[in-house]
């Protein structure tokens, strides 16, 4: 029987005792030679190659034209938000091995090649675009997925434990989409879990999908006058 995703306790955690991260103190300089203190989480996992993880960009196309350009959109719960909302580089492998490994994996699709491959980029720079809580980095792999005519839904090979649904949506429509995911309310007895019936969760998006939205529509519209 499938059950709600949720939090069920909250303890202090020493990082003697964490598996994947540690806490710094960083002392550092600032542009008037004052020095100050910053905290920050670290991952331990880090692989030689100093890349985290692998942001994957999959674009969808019919060889026939049969369904417009698309691509895939991963719903999976995340702990530390409560809400359901990339994967990480194995020893040895490089970014695009990872990334059409994890495409694979997480969705079942299987990409025919690598259309772009981004510099290492960050989501937590500093306090003046963020938290600037953590160093973790990562990079974006865009990659190609044809099909010769209707798109499938192939099955993936989860890990055990890993539970994600996945959503094709075509490029034209995901700005919106993403915004119907915010004020989206997941009531998880009306999906499929008759033991919460009066639990809810809600949706939040992934910074990189969503600045990826927002850039695609300013273009379309840019493209085609709409813009005041």
């Amino acid at each position: 029987m499938a059950h709600s995703q949720k939090i069920t306790a909250s303890q202090e955690l020493s990082t003697s005792d964490a598996r994947w991260i540690t806490l710094k103190k960083l002392l550092y300089t600032d542009p008037e030679g004052k020095e100050r203190a910053w905290e920050m989480a670290e991952r331990k996992t880090r692989s030689s190659s100093g890349i985290d993880a692998v942001a994957i960009f999959a674009l969808l196309r019919s060889r026939k034209g049969t369904f417009p350009p698309s691509t895939v959109v991963i719903e999976q719960y995340r702990p530390p938000i409560d809400k359901v909302v990339i994967g990480l580089i194995d020893e040895g492998e490089t970014p695009e091995t990872t990334a059409v490994r994890e495409l694979e994996e997480e969705t079942g699709y299987k990409a025919d090649r690598v259309l772009d491959v981004s510099p290492i980029i960050v989501s937590d720079p500093g306090a003046e675009l963020s938290t600037g809580m953590t160093n973790a980095n990562m990079k974006l792999v865009t990659v190609s997925v044809w099909f010769d005519d209707e798109i499938q839904k192939p099955e993936p090979k989860l890990e055990p434990g890993e539970h994600i649904e996945t959503r094709v949506v075509p490029l034209t429509e995901l700005h919106e989409k993403l915004k119907d995911y915010d004020s989206k309310v997941w009531i998880c007895s009306a999906l499929r879990h008759s033991n919460a019936l009066t639990k809810a969760q809600g949706f939040i998006v992934d910074a990189r999908l969503q600045h990826f939205a927002a850039g695609y529509q300013f273009s379309q519209k840019l493209k085609d006058g709409e813009l005041p």
